[in-house]
């Protein structure tokens, strides 16, 4: 304020202090910059609210400047809020500050909502000229396990509302750290969704991996098998392996960003996830009079796990499991033991 006011009578400049004016500082900009006034319609603004009734001959003598100059300077207050126009009882008047000062805030915040709203609009386009000026930068390959761990670890940190995983082994990195970078991201109230292949749940480890998983609020299904192991962030970026993890230090692994390509990739996890069956349900409170043995073989026949790793998880022998998966699929009415599970599932046994 003491800074406008002091504009309305400016001070004689002693030569001294001209002449080291290049050494001094410059004064930090006026908060009303942020709002679009400028530094001439501020003190204009400051000396209306000085004077209210000097009129634009009055504000002209005051600010030592041109009427001209002032009705330009009123035109853009009255824009802006600050000033009222004219009517029956007089000139242009002065709004109260503390309300005129909030509205235009709430003007320029509602701008600024509406310019970040366009914000992926932008970025769709900047990707695509980024993608026609060097089509290169669509991909990245990343070689050996331990950076392709930090990838992996980046990715998983920029997640904002999706992941979808195809998961299979071999496992480059052991499941405890994953466990805990994956739960981390549901902590975030990220999605997650996990299409699982048969051979990720014959261990028990790699099952209790799963159901972990589960409980901590994954959506998880189940394939025979899936094409191949991916990972897909926000349906705009994608990572998959380019080599066998069989090639040890030599592991490569590539990071597609949103293209047509990671489109396609998002597209086959929707559709193997529709073909997918449940890897756990919500149970009837009595399922026909299922045993907690029969759920448990029921869970294990829902993935389509093979008969001998069924009989390591339960304690029992082949020939005993296969007496009861025939019993079950007769109760069921399944011709072979991944329809047993799926028809298991879709009734809520699993």
């Amino acid at each position: 304020m003491n800074r406008c006011i002091d504009a309305l009578e400016p001070p004689e400049v002693d030569s001294r202090a001209a002449s080291a004016s290049d050494e001094t500082p410059a004064a930090p900009p006026s908060p009303w910059a942020a709002a679009g006034v400028s530094d001439f319609d501020e003190t204009l603004y400051h000396a209306i609210l000085h004077q209210p009734d000097a009129g634009v001959t009055g504000w002209s003598e005051l600010l030592r400047t041109s009427p001209s100059r002032i009705r330009r300077g009123c035109a853009r207050l009255l824009r802006l809020g600050l000033l009222q126009a004219p009517d029956s009882t007089g000139g242009l008047r002065p709004v109260d500050p503390r309300i005129a000062v909030r509205a235009l805030i709430r003007k320029r915040e509602s701008e600024s909502e509406l310019l970040a709203a366009t914000a992926d609009d932008l970025a769709k386009v900047y990707a695509a000229g980024a993608l026609r000026a060097e089509p290169s930068g669509l991909i990245e390959v990343v070689h050996g396990e331990s950076a392709n761990a930090a990838r992996l670890e980046e990715l998983y940190a920029r997640a904002e509302h999706e992941i979808c995983l195809f998961d299979s082994p071999p496992y480059l990195a052991p499941l405890t750290p994953q466990l805990d970078l994956q739960s981390e991201v549901l902590r975030r109230g990220v999605s997650y969704r996990t299409i699982y292949s048969v051979s990720s749940l014959e261990t028990p480890q790699l099952l209790a991996y799963a159901e972990g998983m589960v409980a901590l609020g994954e959506q998880a299904r189940v394939l025979p098998a899936v094409p191949m192991k991916l990972l897909v962030v926000d349906g705009r970026s994608a990572m998959l392996p380019l080599t066998s993890t069989d090639a040890g230090p030599g592991y490569c692994a590539v990071i597609v960003r949103h293209s047509a390509l990671t489109d396609a990739l998002r597209t086959l996890f929707e559709t193997l996830w529709q073909q997918a069956t449940p890897l756990s349900g919500v149970r009837d409170e009595s399922p026909e009079d299922l045993t907690e043995a029969d759920r448990n073989l029921v869970d294990l026949l829902a993935v389509g796990m093979k008969d001998a790793a069924i009989a390591r998880h339960l304690g029992i022998s082949l020939r005993t499991l296969r007496r009861r998966i025939s019993g079950l699929q007769r109760r069921l009415g399944a011709r072979g033991r991944f329809q047993a599970g799926a028809r298991a599932a879709h009734r809520g046994w699993t």
